[in-house]
């Protein structure tokens, strides 16, 4: 590390708070090439602490000003000038790797949304906010890795989507307490429910049942495990079918538990997703 390299930067290389042991982005991480690692680990962190705003700034003006801050560090990264140790460590693969300064945006813009209370209206518009959130950070990380067509960069982001989709699942009960958006509005409003609504002890029993339409649609639409992925998104893809197997044996019983794989599990599946 230079002398002139910000304090805090360490934190934020691989392993960081964002790609901890045990989660699954240490174990696809841990598969990439070395010198991937800290950039990867990176974005990670970028992605995690953009969205650290909704659950630690509990003032909706604060979290706009940091969200407007975080636009503006994407910015500056890309010309060059970060401020955040984390974006120092992006600063030189924004050019290397030629990482659109768009991506960066669209994470903190559906992060706001999410912070207005914009729900998704239908199904399709929260498969467009996912394709703009995670499945940005998806894009960027097989930019990371020399990926520049148009088909992977496309399955690279239809892969973090269907990813989220299935973290929703898993975290249902936390973003119901959290009044975070579970499920489109029509869905809800079908039933005749709302978050506020679902999220009140005596209806939450209802949660698995109306969940289970989207974990059955979910194993049937499954990202293709495409040979053109990098391998760290591979084994990304492949942690969540397994972990989206697991939730359905669990009858989806998550509004008071958090259904996971073990570490020794995601290694096995790092290890074995060629």
């Amino acid at each position: 590390m230079s002398a002139s390299a910000p304090a805090g930067l360490a934190e934020w290389r691989y392993p960081n708070p964002a790609t901890a042991p045990g989660s699954s982005l240490y174990y696809s991480i841990r598969f990439a090439p070395e010198p991937l690692r800290d950039t990867l680990a990176a974005l990670a962190g970028w992605h995690r602490q953009v969205h650290a705003v909704l659950d630690e700034v509990s003032d909706p003006g604060v979290a706009r000003l940091k969200l407007d801050w975080w636009r503006d560090e994407a910015r500056r990264t890309i010309a060059g000038a970060p401020r955040h140790p984390l974006s120092h460590l992006l600063s030189a693969s924004t050019k290397t790797h030629g990482l659109p300064e768009a991506a960066f945006i669209g994470i903190v813009d559906r992060v706001e949304a999410e912070l207005r209370r914009q729900r998704p209206a239908d199904a399709r518009a929260l498969r467009v906010h996912d394709l703009a959130d995670q499945g940005a950070l998806f894009e960027l990380m097989a930019r990371c890795h020399g990926r520049s067509d148009a088909a992977t960069l496309t399955a690279a982001r239809e892969t973090g989507a269907w990813c989220a989709a299935v973290r929703r699942l898993r975290d249902a009960g936390l973003l119901l307490r959290r009044g975070r958006t579970l499920l489109p509005t029509d869905r809800l409003d079908a039933l005749g429910l709302g978050v506020e609504a679902l999220a009140d002890p005596t209806q939450r029993h209802r949660l698995p049942t109306l969940l289970a339409p989207v974990a059955i649609e979910l194993t049937n639409t499954a990202p293709k495990a495409t040979r053109t992925l990098p391998r760290t998104l591979r084994i990304q893809r492949s942690i969540h079918r397994a972990l989206l197997v697991e939730l359905r044996r669990s009858d989806l019983d998550v509004a008071d538990q958090r259904i996971g794989l073990t570490p020794l599990r995601k290694l096995w599946i790092g290890v074995t997703t060629r």
